[in-house]
């Protein structure tokens, strides 16, 4: 099937907006930092959501190249803090590294929890509603790369 001109340049948008982070998300992000009454430009936002998304892929990129040098079909945290470094971000290996320790430890500490108290996860699954990711919020990446 044949498409017109016009059809193809909106797949070819709706494809590149494919590959941003939701502006939303950004803004949130971005908000955090400033004073309550501060606002944010929409043009910025759509800035910052251009770059966010780009230095992800960059990072990810190089992590996917020591993984498929290694044979492996799988990016952990280990390989992305190592892309860090190889990318001359070594300022963010000591915190992030440290990060990766304490959300490992968490994620350890929710599984543990779950088997000690002796559910199987059918069970356990019926009863209450998923779990996500264990949350780090609490963990100032500031403050740890103060301790290193």
């Amino acid at each position: 099937m044949e498409q017109f001109p016009q059809q193809a340049q909106v797949d070819e948008e709706v494809r590149e907006q494919d590959r941003f982070l939701p502006v939303a998300n950004i803004a949130r992000i971005m908000k955090r930092v400033l004073p309550p009454n501060e606002k944010i430009a929409k043009d910025a936002k759509e800035a910052m959501q251009e770059c966010v998304s780009e230095f992800i892929c960059f990072v990810t990129s190089e992590a996917s190249d020591r993984c498929q040098t290694e044979k492996r079909k799988t990016i952990n945290g280990d390989d992305l803090v190592w892309a860090m470094g190889t990318l001359g971000f070594d300022d963010y290996v000591g915190p992030l590294k440290l990060y990766l320790a304490k959300y490992r430890q968490a994620a350890k500490g929710d599984k543990g929890v779950a088997e000690k108290r002796g559910l199987d996860e059918d069970r356990d699954r019926s009863r209450s509603p998923p779990r996500g990711r264990p949350s780090l919020d609490h963990f100032d990446v500031a403050a740890a790369s103060d301790d290193n």
